[in-house]
């Protein structure tokens, strides 16, 4: 059973998140254990809409945030559960699924939320443009990332 609030998890150290890649989750893999954030969205996502494919990818090392964070995801979502919904609907349920997690952690979410017949003609995954930095003056962060670490 997943905790209702998921508190930020401490950075790994430098070295580690220097190396990492972008991770891949498809729905048959056992997340990571050092990456709780992710490992809770994955499960919140795929117990909410039973995805055919889910991708979570931690984007956190591409923001002004300290090594290690887990504060930017992108998320790709193929479910039948989108069939006849409007984007901004899916969006919705996408959001409601990772509420805690929006409202503790997760300071930025992008949704990729398709139906499985989308996916089929276009399985493709959209990049994140390079960070601006617009999250360095954002004291919410650090303070989420702080509270994490308590």
């Amino acid at each position: 059973m997943l905790p209702s609030v998921l508190r930020c998890a401490r950075p790994i150290s430098s070295q580690l998140a220097s190396t990492r890649p972008l991770v891949h989750i498809s729905p048959h893999m056992d997340p990571d254990p050092s990456r709780p954030v992710e490992r809770v969205i994955r499960t919140k996502l795929t117990d909410e809409l039973k995805p055919d494919h889910l991708e979570v990818h931690n984007e956190s090392h591409m923001h002004a945030v300290p090594p290690g964070s887990e504060s930017h995801f992108r998320v790709l979502v193929v479910s039948s559960k989108f069939e006849g919904l409007p984007l901004i609907q899916r969006h919705r349920l996408v959001n409601e699924a990772l509420k805690a997690e929006l409202s503790s952690c997760v300071h930025a979410l992008a949704i990729q939320a398709k139906t499985p017949e989308q996916w089929r003609s276009n399985p493709t995954l959209a990049k994140s443009p390079p960070c601006m930095g617009g999250s360095r003056g954002d004291h919410t962060v650090e303070e989420k990332l702080k509270a994490g670490r308590d």
